[in-house]
C-alpha cells in the first residue's frame, strides 16, 4: 500500500533507538523526510547516515523550552512539518513514597511539558497548512497502571485526555492527532529485564516482543491522507496484553 508519504516533513522525538527509530525507519521507507532527534550527540550523526534520516538534532527534553526550540529549528531546516511524534524514554522506576520531589519534576518536563511545549510550536505551521499529523508515543500505563512506574502512569495517562481535547480542536484544520500504546517491544530498556520465552509467552498472549518496526508500520499508516478520519484514538499495539475491554 502506497502511502503517498513522499516528501511530507516529520519530526521523531526519542529516535536514534527503540521505538523511535523503528519509526523513523519506516517514514523514512516511506519516502518522508525525517529529522530524529536524541540527547546523544556521539551517536546522532551514525545513526543519521545508517537510516538516511535528513536531519539529526541533538536535544534534551528533559529542558524546559527544549521541545519548542527543535520543533522550531525543523520549521525553519524544512519550510514545514507536516508530522510530529513525541517520544520520551522511560522514566526511572520506583514506588510513590520512594520517587523524590525532584524526580517528579523531571519527569513532568520529560514526558509532559516536552508534548505541550512541541504541539504549542507545531500547530500554528500546521494549521496554516491545513494538514498536520500528531501522534503521541505514550504506554500500556496509560490505561493499566504498571508496578513501580508511578510517574508514567500518571504523566501517560494524563497525555490521553490531552489527545482527545487537541485532537477536536484541532480536527476542522485537518489535523489529527493520536496516541499510541505500545506493550513489551524489543527495546533495550525491555532486554535488560531478561525475560525468559516462557516469561514472555505468560504475559504477552501473542507470546512474543513486539518490534520497534511495528509501532512504525502504525505510525506511517496514522500519518497519512488514509487515516484523515481517525483522530483522538488511543490505540494499543501489544500483542494483546491489555486485559480491559
Amino acid at each position: 500500500m502506497d502511502l503517498n508519504l513522499k516528501g511530507k516533513c516529520a519530526l521523531v522525538f526519542g529516535s536514534s533507538m527503540g521505538i523511535g527509530g523503528g519509526i523513523a525507519e519506516v517514514l523514512i521507507r516511506e519516502g518522508a523526510k525525517v529529522g530524529i532527534l536524541s540527547r546523544h550527540q556521539d551517536t546522532l550523526e551514525k545513526i543519521k547516515n545508517e537510516i538516511n534520516a535528513t536531519r539529526a538534532y541533538a536535544v534534551d527534553l528533559s529542558k524546559p523550552g527544549a521541545a519548542a526550540k527543535v520543533v522550531e529549528r525543523f520549521i525553519a531546516d524544512f519550510g514545514r512539518i507536516d508530522i510530529l511524534v513525541t517520544n520520551t524514554g522511560g522514566p526511572a522506576r520506583g514506588q510513590f513514597l520512594d520517587v523524590p520531589v525532584e524526580q517528579w519534576h523531571t519527569d513532568f518536563q520529560s514526558l509532559w511539558m516536552s508534548v505541550v511545549e512541541s504541539l504549542n510550536a507545531a500547530l500554528p505551521a500546521m494549521k496554516k497548512q491545513n494538514f498536520g499529523r500528531i501522534i503521541m508515543i505514550t504506554s500500556l500505563a496509560a490505561q493499566e497502571p504498571i508496578a513501580g512506574l508511578t510517574t508514567s502512569n500518571g504523566f501517560r495517562a494524563g497525555l490521553t485526555g490531552l489527545c482527545k481535547s487537541v485532537s477536536n480542536e484541532m480536527a476542522p484544520h485537518g489535523i489529527t492527532v493520536n496516541t499510541i500504546r505500545p506493550g513489551y517491544i524489543n527495546t533495550r530498556r525491555i532486554q535488560e529485564n531478561k525475560w525468559t520465552p516462557e516469561k514472555i509467552k505468560e504475559m504477552v498472549p501473542a507470546g512474543r516482543l513486539g518490534e520497534p518496526q511495528e509501532i512504525g508500520e502504525l505510525a506511517a499508516f496514522l500519518s497519512s491522507e488514509k487515516a484523515a478520519y481517525i483522530t483522538g484514538q488511543n490505540i494499543a499495539v501489544d500483542g494483546g496484553r491489555l486485559r480491559g475491554i
